[in-house]
């Protein structure tokens, strides 16, 4: 099923998880707005309908089917109410994996993880270069549907 998923483009693959994200907070209770394109780190604000608080979400969506995403190093940063929901696409006829994250959560991972990598050699036993980007893993599903953490 997954060849299907290689052929389309990443702008497609990403609308598709904040969709499946937006409803699956919909289904949830909140009320769920997608921002313009242009809107840094934010693709969703979502209200809680029964307590009328309101949070901020990123999403970031794979389709390779891994538990791992691709983040640049905006996300060692943390914002109070702000989460993000890694999406795992399976397949055309397969429910994704959801995977929710408090950004202080992410930040706190994203910076361990790029620092042991700096520390690691790289080709040839040279030094890896700095770059802005980093990488968010779930391998044991820690955050796997936890969408109780959503508050």
């Amino acid at each position: 099923m997954r060849k299907e998923l290689q052929k389309l483009p990443s702008t497609l693959i990403g609308v598709s998880g904040e969709y499946f994200v937006a409803a699956e907070l919909s289904i949830r209770g909140f009320a769920v707005s997608l921002t313009l394109r242009n809107t840094d780190s934010i693709d969703l604000l979502a209200t809680n309908l029964k307590d009328k608080k309101y949070i901020s979400i990123q999403v970031k969506t794979n389709k390779d089917g891994k538990r791992r995403w691709i983040l640049g190093e905006k996300s060692e940063k943390s914002f109070e109410k702000h989460y993000y929901i890694f999406v795992s696409l399976k397949g055309i006829n397969e429910r994704p994996e959801y995977f929710i994250v408090p950004s202080n959560d992410v930040a706190t991972a994203v910076k361990k993880t790029h620092k042991n990598w700096l520390k690691q050699p790289g080709k040839n036993g040279k030094k890896h270069k700095d770059v802005p980007m980093r990488r968010f893993e779930d391998i044991n599903g820690e955050y796997l549907e936890k969408w109780s953490l959503l508050k």
